[in-house]
């Protein structure tokens, strides 16, 4: 409902494996934050470089100044973080 059907962010706190995959295969998000607030999703004490802009599934998605194609992420915070 608030999200108007988007599939902006999801986000879970489970110590299943299996849970968050199958979260994450359903909920179809552009960000899908594990065990984290959901502004790791942007880069902020999650992975990959930060970023202000996120789309939908018919725009961008993640942006970087190269790029304008809508790249999913998937940020792990805490448990099963290999690096």
């Amino acid at each position: 409902k608030y999200e108007h059907g988007f599939r902006h962010t999801s986000l879970i706190h489970s110590r299943n494996v299996r849970t968050m995959s199958t979260m994450g295969r359903r909920m179809d998000t552009t960000l899908f934050i594990k065990n984290g607030p959901s502004p790791a999703g942007l880069g902020l004490g999650g992975e990959g470089y930060l970023s202000f802009s996120i789309a939908t599934p018919t725009g961008e998605g993640v942006t970087n100044p190269m790029t304008f194609t809508r790249q999913r992420r998937c940020v792990m915070v805490d448990d099963l973080r290999i690096v």
